[in-house]
């Protein structure tokens, strides 16, 4: 070796210290390209005792890989998981070493290390692990699990100013999710990414382990397949199998969209939901009560609108299951309190309330003119999962205040904030009758960059921008509620809130309500783009066909239209999520475990912590018994 006496001794002592940990040496060039180790689940994952996950460790860039050497604390894996573990080529430069469905039964800190001979010599990679269990003085039977998506502090804040008013600058009253008593700020972000989508951070609710983005239940590996991925344990699973718990899973969106399914299933793509619909009917997590949209993943390809690739009839299989199948509020209400539930409202995603419960335009609501809202699915859900004497999870969403600030659309994402507060508000009432046995958790899975810059009016004249009002010149909104129901009468009163965003495609301001949801970008064909270039609408044509450009129905003759340029790259399609701290509210037994400022994982360690959850238990033992 011709690198100089300083180089050579530092090499030989790390050679030295690669020895220490176990393994044969191959020779080695200090200026050699080492084989990459991967550790699944990562480095600083944190583990209830007791839950199950699936364990493996990759080897990348590997020259001719001779032995491995995986150790848990100085203990073979092996021996220490007391299964072997499969060594499989991937095909793809990967080697894989993984067990399935292990543990940690007891609590501590625990260290993975891994060495990896290979001709250029020998790579190594610790990952460490803390292992913990928990129990509130005061146990709780049941948990509520209340998730705003995409509901951020200024969600909460539209809503407060919409909903409750204002008087000499103090709020005339708080939502019900901000007066209960604990709270925390709580950091979003994945393993693999600053900023989150709702796969991967409602996964972390649902597995108290991080994930990446699309990702739901699994740690990503270096396959394409996205069901192969290791696997953690969810709520629904370590509920079920260690207490027989009921699960319930209710939301405006399709009932398999990310916040929902990430109680349930397992995949890299959380576009898999037709995938995703089958995998509920799985025992070992099987939902006893599922509510929302998405009627479209249950019916067979061969019928009228469906988005399955196969001829499997989902609901079909749960009403052999003995599950009360609803299409409507009607059937909802009236079926029967003794058994499981399966209620699908809308092909796709539930309307909103100013849709749904006011405007109620047919054309906008497809004929679906009998949808439920959001407080009767949060009391029709409770009263069957409550006749289950081991107790029960819910997982309830609010799922459209995310999807209409991604359509720039603040009133509707404030009117379905409010709703969303009047099922907690229900809820709590419900708890406090039944004597306190429930905790409540409020939260959003993410953040939005939506702010309150002031207000908005027109009384002297001025329009767009110039309307803007800001410090002195914000005068209050005018939103009136004369019927005390908490939603405002008028949602575009001559007063209103000014909304700007920090993350958006090209799009057009208007300041006002839009009466038909609209979408702020659309394709750019070449047709538009022709049309815009022979137009005096030179802002049109602002992408290249197949980007996309600001939505022109958005402009409508007389209202102040203003064109703002993206501050986000081309082609996005909507406003993005921001990586922002979101607030969390609980109450009950148990929610005085969250306080400060908390990663979103240790809502999973909460719940299981209140609930005194033995992860070592098994009272029921399930099979996975749906093929793919």
């Amino acid at each position: 070796m011709n690198h100089g006496k300083k180089q050579n001794k530092k090499w030989m002592k790390r050679l030295a210290a690669m020895m220490l940990a176990g393994g044969a040496v191959f020779s080695m060039s200090p200026d050699a390209q080492a084989a990459d180790i991967r550790i699944l689940p990562v480095d600083t994952a944190k583990f209830w005792s007791g839950s199950h996950f699936d364990f493996d460790v990759e080897v990348a860039d590997a020259k001719n890989l001779g032995d491995v050497s995986i150790q848990v604390n100085g203990q073979d894996a092996e021996k220490f998981f007391g299964k072997p573990l499969e060594r499989k080529d991937l095909g793809n430069g990967v080697t894989a070493f993984r067990v399935d469905d292990v543990t940690f039964p007891k609590t501590g800190d625990y260290k993975i290390s891994v060495t990896a001979n290979d001709a250029t010599g020998m790579s190594t990679r610790t990952a460490g692990y803390t292992v913990v269990h928990e129990v509130a003085p005061k146990k709780a039977k049941n948990v509520i699990l209340f998730i705003g998506d995409g509901m951020s502090l200024q969600a909460r804040e539209i809503a407060r100013i919409m909903s409750k008013g204002m008087t000499n600058g103090k709020y005339n009253d708080l939502l019900a999710m901000e007066k209960l008593p604990h709270n925390c700020l709580i950091t979003t972000s994945g393993y693999d990414s600053l900023t989150t989508d709702s796969a991967n951070s409602a996964s972390a609710y649902a597995t108290g382990h991080k994930s990446v983005v699309n990702a739901l239940g699994v740690y990503a590996d270096s396959t394409k397949d996205p069901f192969d991925d290791p696997k953690v344990e969810n709520l629904s699973e370590i509920l079920k199998r260690t207490r027989g718990m009921s699960i319930g899973v209710i939301t405006q969106a399709e009932s398999t969209d990310a916040t929902p399914a990430a109680m349930i299933g397992h995949t890299r793509r959380r576009a898999n939901q037709d995938f995703l619909a089958k995998s509920y009917l799985e025992q070992y997590h099987r939902p006893d009560v599922i509510m929302g949209g998405g009627l479209q993943r249950y019916i067979p390809q061969s019928e009228a609108g469906s988005k399955r690739k196969d001829n499997f009839n989902v609901v079909d299989a749960f009403k052999n299951l003995g599950y009360t199948y609803a299409t409507n509020s009607t059937e909802m209400m009236a079926a029967p309190d003794d058994k499981p539930f399966l209620g699908l409202y809308y092909p796709s995603t539930m309307n909103v309330w100013l849709d749904r419960e006011m405007f109620r335009d047919p054309k906008v609501l497809k004929g679906h003119m009998d949808q439920p809202n959001l407080i009767n699915m949060t009391k029709k859900s409770l009263d069957i999962l409550s006749k289950n004497k081991n107790g029960f999870f819910a997982m309830i969403e609010g799922a459209s205040i995310d999807k209409q600030l991604h359509a720039m659309d603040w009133q509707r994402a404030g009117y379905d904030t409010i709703e969303f507060d009047k099922a907690i508000e229900y809820a709590v009432d419900w708890n406090k009758k039944r004597g306190d046995d429930t905790l409540i958790i409020v939260v959003a899975d993410h953040a939005h960059g939506a702010s309150i810059t002031g207000t908005y009016h027109e009384r002297d004249g001025k329009k767009g921008t110039e309307a803007v009002r800001t410090y002195a010149n914000s005068i209050f909104p005018t939103f009136e509620d004369k019927n005390g129901d908490g939603f405002p009468d008028n949602p575009d009163p001559d007063v209103t809130i000014a909304v700007q965003f920090a993350n958006h495609p090209a799009y057009y301001e208007n300041y006002h309500l839009m009466k038909t949801p609209t979408v702020p970008t659309v394709a750019v064909t070449k047709d538009a783009a022709e049309a815009a270039k022979a137009s005096d609408k030179a802002e049109f044509h602002l992408g290249t066909v197949g980007k996309t450009m600001a939505n022109p129905k958005r402009i409508h003759e007389g209202d102040p239209v203003q064109f703002v340029p993206a501050n986000i790259p081309d082609g996005a399609t909507d406003e993005g999520h921001a990586a922002d701290d979101v607030p969390l509210n609980a109450g009950g037994p148990g929610s005085e475990y969250f306080n400060g400022v908390q990663d979103n994982t240790e809502v999973y360690f909460g719940i299981l912590r209140a609930l005194g959850i033995d992860g070592n238990k098994n009272v029921k033992t399930f099979t996975k018994d749906i093929d793919k």
